[in-house]
């Protein structure tokens, strides 16, 4: 039994949750490293004497499943195998005081926006002219861009502002920067994420700037596609979609997450938008952008859903046949408006509704996979799995979209794009041959 680490510190950081958090991992190994600690991410080997939990807490299954994360983690340093176990991220932020005193065996607790707390913990530095710089947990061809921390909207069921703060833009200059150097690395997809895409700017330039950054980051050399994702419905800025259809290396692909579409529902969930206004916004996109791939995500659950509601969501889903569809059930979450409204659903119905949804949406995703046979589309290669190289349309997000089976006799890399012809289609994903 190990009750001193002997050796140079080796750090392993553990990332849970959202891409947000991700990217936080990635800047915080990027900051280590620079001061000279080896680091490293989600590591198998367990040659690590140090170890960072970045937790989330954003609903129910995902705080239980950081806590077991770190009790894990705690277990591994009182059998000798760590010297360390720094917890930080969401879950952290939100409930610190009341896991502080249930876990006094964390040697350090973090929030959100505390990173140079972090680093003090290793003697190093926070090195400023390092924004942007870090080290990639994802493969090497693509990378999330994080261009804003935080969110001014009050949705009643959300705790992400009491865990990330007010809305913060970083500037036009910054993302570019890190953009090139991303390319420079080999980067070829980059993703937008943020909590509010559509609010970039207003508290910077005082105007919603997201098609500024899109020109900005589209020059980009060597930046083959850029996708959007979480934009807000309320007050969409229609030109941004202007930007999408002028510049090719925007993907004509759209994250808006609705929540619901029932109008009792979205006035209790404070969406600030009614189901027509909706509508009406989803036939402007795709008048705008004729066949960009629409996403959202939808809440099954909510205080007070009626079977109504529930009938009036899948009738919502049938008449805009959205690309993709993911779907939550409702998270009683303290501190949140919503948590002032009785959680009269039960767990097991919320998931049958949810389910429902999603047996609605499963046949739209098939009809509409099953009119791409035949059609040839570029595809972005991700991986070999299985002996077979999988990869994704320009209307398919890393993980929460379908994938395609890429059959050839041909050598390829993660990071290749090839054209596919589509020969078989399922419910969620597509298979084809390259076309030389």
């Amino acid at each position: 039994m190990r009750t001193k680490y002997l050796g140079r510190d080796k750090v392993n950081i553990i990332t849970l949750g959202c891409s947000k958090n991700l990217v936080d991992s990635e800047v915080l190994s990027g900051q280590l490293a620079a001061n000279d600690i080896e680091v490293v991410h989600e590591n198998k080997k367990l040659d690590h004497n140090i170890v960072v939990v970045n937790t989330c807490g954003f609903i129910d299954k995902a705080k239980e499943e950081s806590i077991n994360t770190i009790f894990n983690q705690l277990e591994l340093k009182r059998r000798g195998k760590l010297d360390k176990v720094y917890v930080t991220g969401c879950l952290s932020e939100r409930y610190r005081s009341d896991l502080e005193s249930e876990m006094p065996e964390v040697d350090a607790w973090f929030g959100t926006m505390e990173l140079p707390l972090i680093l003090k913990k290793f003697e190093a530095d926070y090195k400023s002219e390092l924004i942007g710089e870090r080290l990639l947990s994802t493969p090497q061809h693509y990378a999330y861009l994080k261009i804003s921390e935080g969110c001014n909207r009050a949705c009643s069921f959300c705790a992400i502002p009491l865990m990330r703060g007010k809305h913060m833009s970083r500037t036009i200059e910054d993302l570019v920067k890190e953009a090139e150097s991303l390319v420079k690395r080999g980067v070829k997809e980059i993703l937008l994420i943020a909590q509010e895409l559509t609010y970039y700017g207003l508290d910077l330039y005082k105007k919603r700037e997201l098609p500024r950054l899109l020109h900005a980051l589209a020059d980009v050399k060597g930046l083959e596609w850029i996708r959007l994702h979480y934009a807000y419905p309320s007050k969409f800025p229609m030109e941004i979609l202007d930007v999408m259809r002028e510049r090719e290396n925007i993907c004509n692909y759209l994250d808006m997450p609705l929540q619901h579409a029932s109008n009792n529902m979205l006035k209790a969930m404070r969406r600030n938008i009614t189901r027509g206004e909706m509508s009406d916004l989803i036939y402007g996109i795709r008048n705008k952008v004729p066949g960009i791939c629409l996403r959202t995500t939808l809440i099954a659950g909510f205080p007070g859903e009626t079977e109504a509601d529930l009938e009036e969501l899948k009738a919502f889903l049938k008449e805009h046949r959205f690309d993709r569809v993911g779907i939550f059930s409702y998270s009683h979450e303290e501190n949140t408006s919503a948590h002032l409204l009785i959680d009269n659903i039960q767990q097991e119905e919320k998931e049958r509704r949810a389910q429902e949804v999603m047996d609605v949406q499963q046949e739209i995703s098939y009809e509409k996979n099953q009119e791409k046979i035949g059609k040839i589309f570029k595809v972005l290669v991700d991986k070999k799995e299985s002996g077979r190289y999988m990869g994704r349309t320009e209307f398919d997000s890393v993980e929460v979209d379908n994938e395609v089976i890429i059959n050839t006799s041909t050598r390829l890399r993660p990071g290749d794009f090839v054209n596919v012809r589509i020969t078989k289609a399922y419910d969620y994903d597509l298979e084809g041959d390259v076309v030389i």
